[in-house]
């Protein structure tokens, strides 16, 4: 009997939604093996009970792991170190909600000096506590005169540090290197760059420097009636998109007055790479090159691969750019001008006697804490960081102190996405030490401001730059 096959049984609909479940039932037990007892011819009336015995087999394999799971879940509530659950001993008639309340106190006690017992500890190696909500911020208010009508530039205004800058344009062959390659900002010793920061008669590297005649270009190259127009700037607001990277946003018309619409240059550099998108996407220049206030410039041959470096050169270099321009204001690509240039001018470098004017950081600042946040955030190569911030360090930047008896800044980290200036020579000096830095270590520019700044005004007692950060805007 055993070794002769049975016959085969009809199946009904029920029967086969139950083989499916026992299949389904199966795999979820990890495909394990039921072993069947060989039959014999049973009469039709066991075939119900040969199907009742599978669900309480199902029930002894699953009751043993969830008695483990159970017992687990008791001895981590009894031994962990969650001692502030919310579990209390059952008490005998009304709760007494008096002593609970008491025993919650207690515990908000606790779990409060614990928090501050950890912020205490991540705040020495790291300031930023993960998790932590966001802080809100809204426009501040800024008193523009009511329009442009018969300003003037106050009389007393110009009375800066006066000293001449020339700037480096070319560079020969390098003593002892067989191999020479022009670079944008050129082959500046340590030597030379210790020099620099005295604000003296001088020539400096500044950016656009060349090599010897039969040399390629050095980089952001411009066409010639380009330039020539941008020469005859004495007002200038300018801004850039390089690599795609940004959408064009248009000054606000209806802000700006019938003078500035006039007088001042307004410049938005782009590669060929962004001019091409943004015509992809119906921004496309006019007769004139523009498109609504922007003068579009193209620039070819980007100096740098890193585009945040190459950006570097408008927002900091607009006195070698524009060398006939008086003001520049600076605008990140991720702003809209709203507000006319010359009352932007009036209010932050004449109303403060300033001849460079940026904002501070909205949350930050320290340089400790900058340096921190761009490497939990990947923003560039952590050695790298590390590399310019140790000498900064060996070459005197401190902690910002704000508690100071007379604080040199309110702020050692600027936004950076707004800058007016004032085309003076301690202006363009600065301009030219900041690129120099951003170009010899990273291109966080952020990092290396406020070290910029100190070592300038270290280098040169009495001979002030009148620096003005103010609150973003």
């Amino acid at each position: 009997d055993m070794g002769r096959e049975q016959p085969k049984e009809k199946r009904t609909g029920g029967d086969f939604a139950a083989a499916t479940r026992r299949s389904g039932a199966s795999a979820a037990l990890g495909h394990m093996v039921e072993h069947r007892l060989p039959t014999t011819g049973l009469p039709p009336a066991a075939g119900p009970r040969r199907h009742s015995r599978r669900p309480r087999r199902r029930c002894r394999l699953l009751l043993p792991p969830t008695f483990a799971l159970a017992l687990l879940s008791l001895a981590y509530l009894s031994f962990s170190s969650h001692a502030s659950l919310p579990f209390h001993p059952i008490h005998q008639g009304p709760m007494n909600r008096e002593n609970v309340g008491k025993g919650m106190d207690k515990r908000d006690k606790r779990n409060t000096t614990v928090k501050e017992n950890i912020s205490m500890t991540i705040d020495k190696s790291e300031p930023f506590i993960k998790g932590r909500k966001k802080k809100s911020y809204g426009p501040c208010e800024i008193e523009f005169l009511p329009s442009v009508d018969n300003l003037v530039e106050p009389a007393d205004y110009n009375n800066f540090t006066q000293f001449l800058l020339k700037y480096i344009l070319t560079e020969g062959h390098l003593i002892g290197n067989g191999i020479f390659e022009p670079l944008f900002a050129g082959h500046q010793s340590l030597q030379e760059r210790e020099e620099t920061y005295y604000a003296k008669n001088q020539s400096l590297h500044c950016g656009f420097v060349e090599g010897p005649e039969g040399y390629p270009s050095s980089g952001f190259d411009l066409d010639e009636h380009d330039r020539a127009y941008m020469a005859t700037c004495r007002v200038v607001v300018s801004s850039c998109i390089f690599g795609g990277s940004d959408y064009l946003r248009r000054p606000t018309k209806s802000r700006i007055g019938s003078y500035s619409k006039k007088n001042v240059c307004f410049i938005m550099f782009l590669d060929e790479l962004t001019l091409t998108t943004l015509s992809s996407e119906g921004h496309i220049p006019d007769e004139n090159g523009s498109i609504g206030l922007w003068r579009i410039v193209v620039v070819k041959n980007l100096p740098y691969k890193d585009m945040r470096r190459a950006g570097k050169v408008p927002k900091l270099l607009a006195h070698r750019l524009f060398p006939s321009a008086l003001y520049s204001i600076w605008l990140d690509s991720k702003l809209r001008l709203h507000a006319d240039p010359m009352l932007i001018i009036e209010y932050f470098l004449w109303r403060k006697k300033a001849e460079y004017a940026i904002s501070v950081h909205y949350d930050r600042t320290c340089v400790w804490e900058e340096v921190l946040q761009n490497k939990r955030l990947n923003k560039y190569n952590h050695t790298a960081i590390d590399e310019q911030f140790y000498f900064y360090q060996s070459d005197g930047l401190v902690k910002f102190n704000a508690s100071g008896h007379d604080p040199v800044l309110p702020s050692y980290v600027p936004e950076g996405s707004f800058i007016v200036r004032a085309h003076t020579p301690m202006s363009n000096l600065f301009s030219c030490l900041w690129f120099n830095e951003v170009n010899r270590f990273t291109s966080r520019d952020q990092l290396s401001f406020a070290y910029t700044y100190l070592k300038l005004r270290r280098m040169n007692a009495g001979r002030n730059f009148q620096l003005n950060m103010f609150k973003g805007l």
